[in-house]
């Protein structure tokens, strides 16, 4: 067993998801190996990243700038909102390419378990992002809800579509169903009856 910074730096890297104690472990003494090429690069670029990693004000992206490169970035449509439960799935959508419209991410979706509610999460900042869009030179006409096809996820996207009713902006839902690539005999029920509701002429 290694001194009290080889365990501290195991037990931080355990926290990591995906991580556990022994994967933790096998990272560190790899670290160890290779300190000039990976050890002293890494601490200097998490150092770097703590100092001049923010939130976006407006999307609450992760950046080195305020606005983040998404929101400041003009050739984007501006007149599309795709909503997000965290930053990785932000990250998800931009790296399909399928996207080119701005962003919101909520920090979380509704969960009486955990005891989050609407106040807890950036449903009140959205809705004033879409009621005073004009005002800041925009215009939102659609709001794409893209949280995951959980129970929570599908109650926060049926809250938010209540709360955004009466600002008369369209609001459209991530479709569900059948992947690229998916066989129907391995695919769960639960994705088969969301394919089927969400069919479309061909």
């Amino acid at each position: 067993m290694g001194g009290p910074e080889i365990e501290r730096l195991i037990d931080l890297l355990a926290r990591l998801p995906g991580l556990g104690p022994r994967s933790a472990r096998r990272a560190v003494l790899h670290l160890m190996k290779r300190r000039e090429v990976l050890l002293e690069p890494l601490a200097a670029a998490l150092e770097e990243a703590g100092r001049v990693i923010k939130t976006c004000t407006i999307c609450a992206n992760l950046d080195s700038r305020d606005p983040c490169v998404i929101c400041a970035d003009e050739r984007r449509d501006g007149t599309q909102v795709c909503v997000v439960e965290d930053v990785a799935d932000l990250w998800a959508i931009e790296r399909s390419g399928a996207f080119h419209g701005r962003y919101h991410v909520l920090g979380g979706v509704l969960s009486a378990l955990d005891g989050t509610g609407p106040e807890d999460l950036r449903i009140a900042t959205l809705i004033d992002r879409v009621r005073n869009a004009d005002a800041r030179g925009g215009d939102v006409r659609e709001v794409i809800i893209a949280t995951n096809a959980t129970v929570e996820g599908q109650t926060t996207a049926h809250y938010i579509a209540d709360r955004l009713a009466s600002t008369g902006v369209a609001v459209t839902r991530l479709a569900h169903g059948v992947p690229v690539g998916g066989e129907l005999d391995y695919l769960d029920d639960g994705t088969l009856s969301a394919a089927l509701r969400a069919r479309r002429s061909v």
